[in-house]
């Protein structure tokens, strides 16, 4: 289907917006007006403009107030029709936006709402114009969608329809029932569909739409059951984003503009109007590599964790570390962090890199040009929206390139800590990109998303969602700090599982590995909370463990100083199924205190 975004769900000036919209391959847009006020380019060559961008003018919005007003109010609200309707002739569109009205004289008269929405449409089709007519959710008299196509029937005017908008229609009630109506209205007197999701919020309407609007896939609706309730009636006009969104507005309007196509790709597929390569689901963790300018206080932290140096690449200055089935690179290249440590790449096991890497490239994430030798195992790889690079693998499968053969073993010393594989990883989004992630991880990784969680920080909030696959092999926590001057917490972490924390830990100290230190205020509320067999407790204040419980088990973990942007974490999970949130509060608050190996 045809895809367009309104030019206010982008930041920067209209000419940014064109251009955004169009290399993230948009057919269409919406000109918001606003936007068209503050350019400096005609409404000539805004249009010129746009046809050299292969983009249509789908939509003019928005007109306000025109309806079930006194006659003299009306009058002037034809005289202000006159001169858009010229103007749209200048843009070359032929559709524009009338919202509900929200004007202090306008009365609750349906009668004369469609009696001046004929008039207003007598006028627009002179001019070669429809008029899509929206209730607006906070509209004062017409604020739901069958009220408003109530009085689009009423009219009677070929020049009149309607528009659907899903937050308006959503934010009112998702159940089903709710949308009945939809099925009542003909498809060819929608005029037109605008699509936004939302997270779910107990707030004013109006604030919540003119701030906290996402792209579909990102917030709390099921926005492809109204989608495909309104293509069931016929609907064959575009698919529309109108997204208001403080952060949105704040970001490049590049990357913005990819994730906005990116959720109608995902959103199309849903609704089984355009398939897509089908979703390769990774089955586990390859591999997490490491880049470091200097590998020394790593390996030191590698070591006491019980890892030892098992390979070197056979081209590249990258070390193999592995215990168990937890294996992890450590680059010391060129590209080293500047800033000290970091997780720069995730290998995840596929059970077919190749339709992966396809499916990734369909929803706009490319395979990324690698520099490798010829020797070295082709395997593609993409970014995620954070920079992270994800590798596709097939480690240890004959009928597929491993990418172990890159390596050469070398002599070394098995460790005996306890670590058996990487439990998870906890990616630092930046501010901006949060919901951007958890669309990409979900769409482009076919992983499941969890629901959002807030974390108190000692300097605001942090957010945090996990995304993972079915089994739990693979699990991602996708956090974000309270503010884009966040850098406090944006620490990185890779979380191993053992079967015995406690023995792991004092392994891990007994080889001169230093935990992350813990309040003892933090046992005492313990204490008070849970009951622990006689010397438990005093066993997890000594090794700064903490602990948490849920419906379906015990969750015992303990962290290591940070290293650069990295630190690590010793999971011991029996049946639990969460990472922690409950304790983060107090791990945040003892790395804000805490620096240092």
């Amino acid at each position: 289907m045809r895809t367009s975004i309104a030019t206010v769900s982008l930041s920067g000036s209209l000419t940014e917006k064109l251009t955004a919209a169009a290399r993230a391959g948009f057919d269409g847009v919406e000109i918001f007006e606003n936007d068209l006020l503050a350019s400096p380019l005609t409404p000539e060559e805004i249009r010129a403009r746009c046809a050299d961008l292969g983009l249509g003018i789908d939509l003019y919005q928005p007109m306000r107030d025109m309806e079930a007003v006194p006659e003299e109010q009306f009058a002037n609200n034809l005289r202000r029709a006159r001169h858009k309707f010229e103007l749209m002739g200048r843009l070359g569109t032929d559709t524009v936006l009338v919202c509900s009205s929200v004007h202090p004289l306008a009365v609750d008269d349906d009668a004369l709402a469609a009696e001046q929405l004929g008039r207003l449409a007598d006028l627009a089709q002179q001019f070669g114009v429809r008029v899509a007519y929206e209730a607006l959710a906070w509209g004062r008299h017409v604020s739901t969608y069958d009220h408003a196509w109530q009085i689009v029937r009423a009219a009677d005017h070929p020049a009149l329809g309607t528009c659907l908008d899903s937050f308006h229609i959503l934010s009112r009630g998702s159940e089903p029932k709710s949308l009945e109506a939809i099925a009542d209205i003909p498809g060819e007197k929608i005029f037109f569909l605008q699509l936004a999701d939302a997270p779910l919020l107990a707030m004013d309407v109006l604030q919540w739409s003119r701030h906290y609007r996402c792209f579909p896939g990102q917030g709390g609706f099921d926005v492809a059951d109204l989608v495909r309730r309104v293509l069931h009636t016929g609907y064959n006009g575009p698919l529309s984003l109108e997204v208001f969104n403080d952060v949105y507005r704040q970001a490049d309007a590049g990357p913005t503009a990819v994730d906005a196509h990116r959720s109608l790709l995902a959103l199309q597929e849903a609704v089984g109007v355009a398939p897509l390569p089908e979703p390769v689901v990774p089955t586990g963790v390859a591999f997490a590599e490491l880049v470091t300018p200097d590998a020394g206080p790593v390996a030191a932290v590698l070591g006491a964790l019980g890892f030892a140096r098992t390979a070197r690449h056979r081209s590249k200055p990258v070390d193999l570390w592995q215990q168990g089935e937890a294996r992890l690179l450590v680059n010391t290249g060129p590209a080293g962090r500047r800033d000290g440590t970091g997780l720069a790449a995730i290998g995840l096991e596929s059970p077919d890199p190749a339709g992966a890497a396809r499916r990734a490239e369909s929803l706009l994430a490319p395979v990324l040009p690698r520099r490798r030798a010829a020797e070295d195992a082709p395997l593609d790889a993409v970014a995620a929206p954070d920079g992270t690079e994800l590798f596709f693998c097939a480690t240890g499968r004959p009928e597929l390139p491993d990418w172990r053969a890159d390596f050469a073993d070398v002599a070394h010393e098995t460790g005996a800590a306890g670590v058996r594989r990487i439990d998870h990883l906890a990616l630092v989004q930046p501010w901006h990109q949060f919901d951007e992630a958890a669309l990409f991880h979900r769409s482009v990784l076919g992983l499941q998303a969890q629901e959002s969680v807030d974390v108190a920080d000692p300097y605001g909030l942090m957010r945090s969602r996990a995304v993972t696959n079915p089994d739990g092999s693979v699990r991602i926590a996708l956090s974000v700090g309270a503010a884009p001057t966040d850098d406090t917490v944006h620490a990185q972490h890779i979380a191993f599982a053992t079967d015995d924390v406690v023995m792991t830990a004092r392994r891990f100290r007994d080889a001169g590995g230093r935990v992350l230190p813990i309040p003892a205020n933090y046992y005492d509320d313990l204490a008070a909370r849970f009951e622990f067999a006689d010397g438990e407790l005093e066993t997890y204040r000594e090794l700064g463990i903490l602990y948490d419980r849920d419906a379906y088990g015990e969750f015992r973990h303990c962290y290591t100083r940070t290293v650069g942007r990295v630190f690590f974490e010793l999971v011991q999970r029996d049946g639990y199924r969460g990472y922690g949130a409950q304790n983060a509060p107090v791990r945040l608050a003892a790395q804000h205190g805490v620096t240092g190996v």
